[in-house]
């Protein structure tokens, strides 16, 4: 530690441990109100009216899933599911990339924050965030757990950061394919991000090595949120962009564990996060009030969100920018939520999807076998407007295990978890569709909130636990017949559709999607997760 390292708490272990020692003034582990100062005096972004601070990405908007690489050493190379989503570099492109990097932090000033990735003490992860800026640094602070002053003044991180948001990278030189780079190194443990202002690259990462380390000590990582009911149980809800995870699990009645990534291990189910990262376009203070209000508040961070600049008014209607509108802030933000982070073992899964197409069951029940096989596939299926690139008709999306993009191991090792862990705890496992019902996008409509709503309250208080169902024919689906407070009618998809035969040739058509997505599995699985799928018809 020199004059230059300042801040309430500055780790005896410091950013010599990672070769960078010339940097003008490192700011070590400030709280929000002194880094928005920072980030406001630097220019980084503005107040919005009620506190919030607004920051703008300019190009990059998302995560960069093409600029992502893993360094394949050793460690790595037998371990890893190699190909699209996990792409190998070599360790002479890394330690090019980490050179350039620490010249480039040189003689800056750098914000720095020692934080805890996990809940639960036992598993957790200690992370170090190096940022060229406030405002990433406060980003990191709001979405990792914030360790005790005693905690930190000999805190050695399992895991660095690196995070140069305005290098740009060569690709002729640097061996990337773009100026925007994410590069893990498990060897080392570092992460090296640049050529990127989107905050949600360093998030994503540290899941990324979560979901790597954690099977190694029997805790299956998951993307997913989590909530406790009164009586202590547990649920926990899967579900990609836009099916409703972080809405359905924001429930009154119900508190709330986490809304993004959790762990399973034979202690409970705990969260890695210490806050929350939520999408906010159009988001309605009528329908998601506690969300909402954090728009408004101190400390949160709110990410290509569109503000007028002389009153400070936010509209969260407009997406000039970007559909992806986000909003960071602290997990005790949201009333309604444990501080521990932690919660029992399982009683219940949700498995969202948003069938676009219409002809998923709104609610059913899965045999363990399927839902191994549905965790696998992962499906929903994105409309015209959610994403850039998107025609009229609806398109399938399979992202295996809920969370494709994050997952360094192979899928089959996380759903060998899941199976096993629902056959020693009984967990159920539900099927949610918050799709379309009574045709499909452009002529059905989507399934009313009120309804999914009773739907899982039913599964998680134990009232459908006893209700006959019908097997549908097409997927091979346990139907209830019956649901409180939602029609019968709404529970048989076919039945809400005019046009039968209309029904009947589009769930033909979703059955050959699965059928088809999931040939690249079949080898990786049981007999009995095989015969649990989804076939079409001969």
């Amino acid at each position: 530690m020199s004059s230059k390292d300042i801040g309430p708490v500055v780790s005896q272990n410091g950013l010599h441990l990672h070769g960078i020692g010339h940097y003008r003034t490192a700011h070590w582990n400030l709280p929000a109100a002194a880094l928005v100062q920072h980030a406001l005096c630097r220019g980084e972004g503005n107040l919005a009216q009620g506190g919030s601070f607004v920051a703008l990405t300019g190009d990059q908007t998302g995560r960069s899933p093409n600029d992502k690489f893993i360094v394949e050493d050793a460690k790595s190379r037998s371990s890893i599911w190699w190909g699209k989503v996990n792409v190998a570099t070599d360790e002479n492109v890394y330690r090019r990339l980490y050179g350039k990097v620490a010249a480039y932090l040189q003689a800056r000033d750098l914000f720095v924050q020692d934080l805890f990735a996990g809940a639960d003490p036992e598993y957790r992860l200690k992370v170090r965030v190096v940022s060229e800026n406030a405002w990433h640094a406060l980003f990191a602070r709001n979405m990792f757990i914030r360790p005790g002053h005693d905690q930190l003044k000999d805190f050695t991180p399992d895991f660095t950061v690196l995070h140069a948001p305005h290098l740009q990278a060569d690709p002729e030189t640097d061996g990337t394919t773009s100026s925007t780079f994410i590069v893990v190194n498990f060897t080392d443990r570092v992460i090296l991000i640049g050529g990127t202002r989107y905050a949600g690259e360093i998030k994503k990462s540290i899941f990324s090595i979560l979901n790597f380390l954690l099977p190694e000590k029997n805790v299956l990582p998951m993307h997913c949120s989590a909530n406790i009911g009164r009586g202590g149980d547990t649920a926990i809800f899967f579900g990609l962009s836009g099916t409703g995870k972080t809405t359905l699990s924001a429930d009154p009645d119900r508190t709330l564990i986490g809304d993004d990534e959790h762990g399973w291990s034979d202690r409970g189910v705990f969260n890695f996060e210490g806050g929350c990262y939520a999408k906010v376009i159009r988001l309605s203070s009528e329908a998601e009030p506690e969300i909402h209000a954090t728009t408004s508040r101190f400390g949160t961070i709110l990410e290509n969100v569109v503000m007028d600049p002389l009153t400070g008014q936010l509209d969260l209607d407009d997406n000039r920018y970007t559909e992806n509108t986000r909003a960071s802030y602290p997990i005790d933000f949201i009333p309604n939520v444990t501080l521990s982070g932690q919660g029992n073992q399982p009683d219940n899964i949700i498995m969202l999807t948003a069938d676009a197409f219409g002809v998923l069951p709104p609610i059913s029940r899965l045999t363990p076998e399927q839902a191994m096989y549905h965790f696998l596939s992962g499906y929903t299926a994105r409309v015209a407007g959610t994403e850039r690139g998107l025609g009229n008709e609806p398109q399938a999306t399979f992202s295996t295990c809920f969370g494709a993009p994050f997952m360094p191991r192979h899928p089959s090792v996380y759903a060998k978890m899941l199976g096993e862990k629902m056959a020693k705890t009984g967990a159920k496992c539900w099927l949610v569709n918050t799709g379309w019902t009574g045709g499909a996008y452009g002529v059905g409509e989507r399934m009313k909130i009120s309804y999914t709503r009773a739907m899982v309250r039913a599964a998680l208080d134990g009232r459908l636990a006893d209700v006959a169902t019908t097997i549908h024919p097409q997927f091979g689906l346990q139907v209830p017949t019956s649901c409180p407070d939602v029609p019968a009618e709404v529970l048989d998809p076919r039945a809400t559709w005019s046009n039968k035969d209309a029904y009947d040739q589009s769930a033909r058509d979703l059955s050959r999607r699965f059928e088809e997505n999931f040939k690249q599995f079949e080898s990786h699985v049981d007999e009995d997760v095989k015969a649990a799928g989804i076939y079409a018809a001969a």
